[in-house]
């Protein structure tokens, strides 16, 4: 197995690239500032009433910037974001005003209120959620596209509440809740100064990271981010023999039990997983009774994890277009309205 130091460096390199493919992707669409504009509001006076019919008006094979901009509302819809439409990006104007909500369960593909198969999207100040309820599978957000980020949003459910399916993704400044497996599956993600609580009323695990083979470069990483709960709340387990999820300069509640990490009734996988934590603070973050087969990193191990240059929100996803189709503007100043509302 590599050391810890190889596998942040490797693991971060990757998130870099993906910095750098989703900035040259954007700027081969027709203008690197230029975006069409469709604006969503439930009272008839956007383009759209739902926002999948926003969705579905962007061409498929998409090329160009396309900004949604989604009033503020409650929509009571089942979103998805197909592979063929990349380039999006779906913005609220507060993620406490704009809410997309559902209540289906039973299926971790079936399930999710919001699924993002498409590559290259950007969801913004947005609540999702799913209300299902306890007891069953019910994701809120399902997110397959690879570079993708989400900014100040709110996903919230119970159990799976955030399918990190596969791909390259951020999230920073996002609130995530639930309680079992609510940060699951097997993409690349960096979670930074994010506030992550768990309403397990006991026994509940934050992550289940899927990592199948020591050959997959995927992982979560939490940087700076706020981890609290109810009571009684593991770290993670690993849904894959080679699950990977770091925490570094983390605060962590005493929700959080003292041996920190399940390994989900196989003793086998306590060999093959990577759980490390690194200048975590809190009553939770004591790493004297962690269990054995997790790591207590040091800084050689997490420096590239450090590094402004790597973990730089900037170079993960597009500005804010400064120039929309004139044909799509209802307002003088609509534009100056979406800089005051993304730039805040």
């Amino acid at each position: 197995m590599r050391n810890p130091g190889q596998f942040i460096l490797s693991f971060l390199l990757a998130l870099l690239y993906a910095c750098t493919s989703f900035s040259e992707a954007g700027n081969r669409s027709r203008a690197p500032n230029i975006a069409r504009l469709i604006r969503v509001d439930p009272s008839g006076k956007g383009d759209f009433k739902r926002i999948q019919d926003a969705i579905n008006a962007v061409p498929s094979n998409n090329s160009e910037l396309v900004f949604i901009l989604v009033e503020p509302g409650t929509y009571r819809e089942k979103i998805m974001v197909p592979a063929d439409k990349p380039f999006v990006t779906l913005s609220g104007r507060s993620a406490s005003t704009t809410i997309i909500t559902g209540s289906n369960s039973g299926d971790i593909f079936g399930s999710p209120t919001v699924s993002v198969l498409a590559s290259n999207f950007v969801g913004r100040y947005l609540t999702i959620q799913n209300t299902h309820g306890l007891g069953a599978k019910a994701v809120a957000l399902r997110v397959s596209g690879d570079r993708v980020v989400f900014l100040a949003c709110r996903i919230t459910s119970h159990q799976d509440t955030l399918f990190d399916d596969v791909g390259r993704h951020y999230y920073s400044n996002c609130y995530i809740e639930g309680d079992t497996d609510f940060i699951f599956g097997n993409a690349a993600s960096l979670f930074q100064k994010c506030h992550v609580h768990s309403v397990s009323g006991g026994g509940g695990f934050i992550t289940a990271q899927h990592r199948a083979s020591p050959s997959e470069n995927t992982g979560f990483v939490f940087l700076g981010c706020t981890i609290t709960g109810l009571t009684n709340t593991f770290l993670g387990r690993p849904w894959g023999p080679y699950s990977r999820v770091v925490f570094a300069l983390s605060y962590m509640s005493s929700a959080i039990l003292p041996q920190g990490w399940d390994n989900w009734g196989d003793p086998s996988k306590q060999r093959t997983v990577y759980y490390g934590q690194y200048k975590c603070y809190g009553p939770g973050a004591n790493t004297s009774r962690r269990v054995p087969w997790s790591r207590v990193l040091i800084g050689k191990d997490v420096s590239p994890l450090l590094t402004t240059n790597m973990v730089d929100q900037q170079s993960w996803f597009r500005n804010v277009p400064s120039i929309f189709d004139e044909a799509n503007l209802n307002s003088k100043n609509l534009v100056e309205n979406i800089r005051c509302v993304h730039m805040s």
